[in-house]
């Protein structure tokens, strides 16, 4: 009874944590599905994807049999801004009821369809399909490695060859496809759950007698006579005036895969030791630098200060520590600087924990823009409260600059990229109405956030400066060569890069080869490592620049870290190529620029608060 005179919200609280301990949960747009025998399997078809011109198109762009009525799919906002484009098709399967050889349509080609084709073959495009939520593979046996199978994601429109005895090269489209769908089956209740999507696809020319009709019995493939196609030896020419019969066959295996590990097979990782290559080297870096900064704090800046606390007069202490400058824009890139990194934090704990998963078709992407909408928060407090810091008053200017620098920059280059792709007829051009999306949440969100956090900010007490400076700044002496500001920048930035050289190439890989990247407990120790790197290298290099004698370190700890942000055919894929990337650095150099700078600031204010003024 004793029980009972608790609160109710404690007991629902109770009842809450025991309920999710036993049943568990699923994460939205991924729970599993059951099909009974001869359910219908409904096979879902994507964009057409080139690793070679980055353009993608939408499925139906070119000569493919089509349902009735196309239907698109309810798509998420990272989907669309990833070029997605999920519309159903044609192919409808029954659960566990092979077929072989089904006749989907009979297509002739006309001068603009056979061009379509090959230019499409010539470009190597993939077709991408999905079924219950897992994308279309060809399995491919690597040539250097015994029983070691190997998943491209979607088949090849088509292939170039030359006929036996001839000269000229032809286009040959895949017409045949043989699926395999993998299932786990239940034995209590006989239903099953799809583990699998497979295809191998073929270039077969068919041929039939009579007059052609849905009833038509092919020659070349006759499920009556169990005749199947195994090879391309006859294949399928794109020419105008062809008549193409597309076909497929399917075939259902049962798997002892359980469905919450069917994505490991499509995530297999047969390159493990390169990432912890990757992590070693770049600990050596680590451990490099902070034997640096150690070296620094324990001996030479002990020494420093103990010469600094014997000088003789109070002014010759002041003579020595000037350190202001105009800090506006700074502070405008350090708050921005804050925004990255709330946001990249965030988004990499809850990849880690599994949220972020490739099953969730856009997640990733949709996540980070909401995380950057409402990190705008962070953004107006960092540099609104360091603008105070620098004896800075007006703080709606401030807060406008930092809702507006940064963003602006990058839509305006998203909007002329977009407009590019656009008019190359592009599935990947992002609709008016996204774009519209993403102003909204921009002008509605995030604008009114970073004021928000400006406000707040700004009504925080400033930071006390250590010591008192002139208000004259004191003339910089002669620098040595290395001290160069480009030279130091230069440097400063090659260590942090090479902290996670390796790493980048794996996500920049998966990108624009449209692979998979899912290893994000590598890329959270990475991450870590990058950090650690910016703040060493930049309080080392920021320590030599103050026993030169040059106290102008504000802007320089902050290039000194971000200046780490440093087989394509055509002129189009080469400008969305540099322009993306552009846009990715411009990220990087804010995110680990912002990391140097507030390490410096804090060394800075650390060794100066150490000098007394008697």
């Amino acid at each position: 009874m004793a029980i009972l005179k608790r609160p109710i919200a404690i007991r629902i609280l109770i009842f809450f944590v025991f309920s999710v301990n036993v049943h568990g949960f699923y994460l939205p747009g991924v729970a599993p599905q059951d099909f009974q025998m001869g359910d219908a399997l409904m096979v879902k078809v994507n964009k057409l994807t080139s690793t070679k011109t980055q353009l993608p198109y939408s499925y139906y762009s070119l000569p493919y049999c089509r349902p009735e009525k196309i239907v698109d799919s309810a798509e998420n906002l990272g989907e669309v801004l990833r070029g997605d484009r999920i519309e159903n098709s044609p192919f409808v399967f029954k659960m566990r009821e092979s077929q072989m050889c089904a006749a989907v349509c009979r297509v002739k080609l006309d001068k603009k369809s056979a061009k379509a084709l090959k230019e499409k073959i010539v470009d190597e495009y993939r077709v991408n399909m999905i079924l219950d939520n897992l994308p279309l593979v060809v399995p491919v046996q690597r040539p250097d490695q015994d029983n070691v199978v190997v998943y491209q994601h979607g088949f090849h429109v088509g292939l170039k060859g030359i006929f036996v005895g001839k000269k000229e090269e032809k286009y040959f489209i895949h017409n045949h496809l043989t699926f395999t769908v993998r299932f786990h089956r239940d034995i209590e209740t006989d239903s099953s759950r799809i583990v699998g999507f497979e295809v191998k696809p073929f270039s077969i020319k068919h041929e039939y007698e009579g007059e052609w009709n849905e009833k038509t019995r092919l020659t070349t493939c006759d499920p009556h006579t169990k005749r199947a196609v195994t090879n391309s030896e006859s294949p399928q020419e794109v020419e105008e005036g062809s008549e193409i019969i597309f076909t497929y066959d399917v075939d259902f295996q049962e798997s002892e895969v359980k469905w919450a590990s069917r994505w490991d097979t499509y995530l297999l990782m047969a390159d493990d030791q390169i990432h912890w290559f990757s992590i070693v080297n770049s600990m050596m870096i680590v451990l490099f630098l902070s034997g640096m900064v150690a070296m620094i704090m324990l001996r030479n800046l002990y020494r420093d200060i103990s010469n600094y606390n014997q000088l003789e007069t109070h002014e010759e202490v002041l003579e020595e520590t000037g350190w202001k400058l105009n800090p506006e824009l700074l502070c405008v890139y350090a708050g921005t600087g804050v925004q990255c990194f709330g946001m990249i934090l965030v988004t990499m704990i809850f990849a880690c924990l599994g949220f972020l998963s490739p099953s969730n078709r856009g997640g990733l992407m949709t996540a980070m823009l909401l995380l950057w909408v409402f990190m705008g928060l962070l953004a107006g407090y960092a540099s609104s409260r360091l603008y105070k810091t620098l004896r800075g008053t007006e703080w709606k200017k401030i807060a406008l600059r930092t809702a507006f620098m940064f963003p602006a920059t990058v839509f305006v280059a998203f909007f002329v990229l977009n407009a590019i792709i656009w008019g190359q007829k592009s599935s990947g051009a992002v609709p008016f109405g996204t774009m519209f999306a993403l102003v909204v949440l921009w002008f509605g969100i995030s604008v009114p956030l970073v004021f928000i956090g400006s406000y707040i900010g700004f009504r925080k007490p400033a930071l006390e400066d250590p010591v008192k400076t002139n208000k004259i700044p004191r003339q910089v002496p002669i620098q040595a060569w290395y001290m160069n500001p480009i030279f130091s920048i230069l440097i400063g930035g090659i260590l942090p890069f090479g902290a996670v050289f390796i790493e980048l190439f794996f996500i920049l890989t998966s990108i624009w080869l449209h692979q998979f990247y899912y290893i994000f407990g590598f890329l959270f120790i990475v991450f870590i490592i990058l950090i650690i790197t910016c703040a060493e290298i930049t309080v080392v290099l920021c320590y030599f620049q103050l026993c030169s004698e040059d106290y102008q370190w504000w802007w320089r700890s902050y290039l000194t870290s971000g200046s780490s942000a440093l087989e394509i055919t055509k002129l189009v894929s080469a400008i969305l190529y540099f322009g993306y990337m552009l846009v990715v650095s411009y990220l990087f150099f804010v995110f680990t620029g912002a990391i140097g700078f507030y390490a410096c600031f804090w060394f800075t204010r650390l060794i100066y608060s150490s000098v007394k003024i008697d």
